[in-house]
């Protein structure tokens, strides 16, 4: 699972910070010198001239048939279901696939930390306050209806979003002033004093509407009307909740521009949507979709036997995944009496023996999560250093005393499933939170019955969690899986109406502004945010602001293990497992770049796959 689109990192984003901290490169940030490209820190791999970005093969065939099953999610997408072609509101279940449809601003370079280049503007120019931003747009630009992409589309697309888009993409806009186009080719983008670091970067990440289709339009109505974009594909064939096409558009206004030369290959390309993973398993072995990132390791490590997997009409990949893992696990909601003493939620996380259900139900495919910037330098490792105990000093006495030594890493299981040293610990735990045996029950401060439910929409996820649920038991705690459909399931996480749910964050190199709606106060009381376990700590917040009040990639780095090691001493999730790999399998009639961009979120499929037209007669041969 996670809560990023492949085009765009969303989760703990490209990077937030003030507006001293945010800039192209020194000199043309000072005199308004126009730019091809931006960065957090000023670092620019592609120089203005660049043909192509280097993981993309730039002599890509068109053509082909693609198809998948989602793998990512962001705003109100779902994996399992689809309702609304409006993916970027609160209402409705969006569908996947619908950011190919528009052009944004700039255009992410994924072998970079965050660096953007220019897509629909062709240049831009910042002012010394780094408060203005004004966009040259390209005079090509065109909507897939031929008419013209101006500047007036371009501003009233980011002054809607700030006002009627999804929560998400509104706390994200909060240092956002206004847009405002004096001509069609100019884009002046206002931020506020103190504005967050990547705040630039979301503004350019953002779709471009045309202003002219939602004339007569409400556009925060969930619909099934196709939405006017410019981007590489356009809505083809769907029917609601079972699949979705988009088809190339052919003579595309932007397709030989260096942000896109290589890419976006495929002539159609489909989402299938499953309401159970081992039943989409079934229909991949089937053929009725060509490609799937493999999630559970028990499918891949035994089910991979049938006959096009072994005659090698099925080919299987593991790919490196250098990015950030971010934060898996079952996330507590502290909104709930029941978990409000830490002793509590430190007690449920000694009843998860991962070291067991890794090595029986996992087949030993994975490694144990303990912070939410997992596989990258951001985590926190051992006594804090000179610079980290200069930000964590001024809150001695408002966290725990372990934040100033090792961070918290949780216990190692003696793998049999029911670990008595941990279970102890556990039950210790909860007796010092208050929390007793009454009748065979384990029962609340307050007298109630302790009582879990761990909702979730995905069946193939029950065995993970039933040795969990298990050793809950053990200490009295009465706890329960509960499915329910996928609809019902966002709707219940968007009113935080669950005890605890099964969820990854991912994060990017540079995280920023976008934390907040993941760990800020502010969040944990905004409906639809993926703050979760309701963390509402001034300290986290204010580590935040320090994370985006960095200015160079060193104070970045001291900030965030500093968060880091007050995330993990509030005990705040149960954390589960990452892997630094992915799993791919795809019936052989494709061909992709050697290795996947650095910081790409996936495996850079569909985006810069192809279609391979020998292997695709091989395969019909081999039928």
């Amino acid at each position: 699972m996670a809560l990023l689109t492949r085009r765009h990192a969303l989760g703990l984003g490209v990077g937030a910070l003030s507006a001293a901290g945010f800039r192209a490169t020194p000199a043309a940030a000072d005199n308004g010198t126009e730019m091809h490209g931006m960065s957090v820190f000023g670092d620019l791999k592609y120089p203005a001239d660049f043909r192509q970005f280097d993981y993309v093969n730039p002599k890509a065939p068109k053509g082909g048939f693609f198809s998948l099953i989602p793998s990512v999610r962001a705003y109100n997408q779902s994996y399992f279901t689809f309702n609304s072609l409006n993916a970027y509101i609160l209402k409705g279940e969006g569908a996947q696939g619908m950011d190919m449809t528009f052009a944004t601003l700039m255009s992410r370079a994924n072998d970079e930390p965050d660096a953007m280049y220019g897509f629909a503007a062709k240049s831009v120019q910042i002012s010394p306050d780094k408060l203005t931003y004004r966009f040259t747009t390209r005079p090509e630009a065109r909507f897939h209806d031929g008419a013209k992409l101006t500047a007036q589309d371009v501003a009233f697309s980011l002054n809607t979003l700030k006002e009627k888009g999804h929560p998400l993409i509104m706390v994200q806009l909060r240092d956002f002033v206004k847009a405002e186009a004096p001509d069609d080719a100019t884009v002046v983008v206002t931020f506020a004093p103190g504005r967050a670091r990547d705040v630039p970067l979301y503004v350019v990440s953002l779709p471009i509407f045309s202003k002219a289709y939602y004339a007569n339009r409400t556009f925060e109505e969930s619909t099934l009307d196709t939405p006017l974009g410019s981007g590489p594909y356009k809505v083809g064939k769907y029917e609601v909740n079972r699949y979705i096409e988009y088809d190339r558009v052919k003579d595309w206004w932007a397709a030989d521009l260096p942000v896109n030369r290589g890419s976006y290959n495929l002539d159609t390309v489909r989402y299938e949507f499953y309401r159970d993973r081992d039943v989409a398993f079934e229909g991949f072995t089937g053929k009725n979709y060509l490609f799937r990132e493999e999630l559970t390791a028990r499918i891949w490590a035994t089910r991979y036997d049938f006959a096009a997997a072994k005659d090698g009409r099925v080919k299987r990949e593991t790919l490196p995944d250098d990015t950030p893992s971010g934060a898996q696990g079952w996330f507590i909601n502290m909104r709930r009496d029941k978990f409000s003493d830490p002793r509590v939620r430190e007690a449920l996380i000694y009843a998860f023996d991962f070291e067991w259900t890794n090595k029986t139900i996992m087949y030993g495919a994975y490694a144990r999560t303990v912070s939410p910037f997992q596989n990258s330098n951001l985590m926190a490792n051992g006594p804090p250093t000179p610079e980290e105990l200069a930000l964590l000093e001024p809150f001695r006495g408002q966290v725990p005393d372990e934040v100033f030594g090792a961070p918290f890493v949780p216990p190692v299981s003696d793998g049999s499933g029911q670990d008595r040293a941990m279970l102890r610990k556990a039950i210790q735990l909860l007796g010092d939170a208050g929390c007793v045996i009454k009748d065979g029950k384990r029962v609340l401060p307050n007298g109630d019955v302790f009582t879990i439910e761990l909702l979730n929409d995905e069946p193939s996820l029950q065995p993970h969690h039933a040795p969990f649920i298990k050793n809950l038991g053990t200490l009295g705690i009465d706890a329960t899986f509960r499915l329910v459909d996928a609809v019902q399931y966002r709707a219940r996480l968007e009113d935080f109406d669950f005890d605890m749910t099964m969820e990854r964050f991912s994060s990017s190199a540079t995280p920023g502004d976008s934390m907040r709606p993941f760990f800020s106060s502010q969040a944990a009381k905004t409906k639809g945010s993926y703050n979760l376990a309701g963390i509402s700590s001034p300290v986290i917040d204010a580590l935040i602001e320090k994370i985006i009040g960095a200015n160079n990639r060193e104070d970045l780095t001291t900030a965030c293990r500093a968060f880091d090691r007050v995330f993990r001493a509030g005990r705040y999730w149960v954390p589960q497992w990452y892997s630094d790999k992915h799993r791919v399998a795809y019936w052989d009639q494709f061909a992709h770049p050697e290795k996947p961009a650095k910081y790409a979120q996936g495996v850079g499929a569909p985006e810069n796959w192809w279609y391979d037209t020998t292997k695709a007669a091989k395969l019909e041969q081999a039928k």
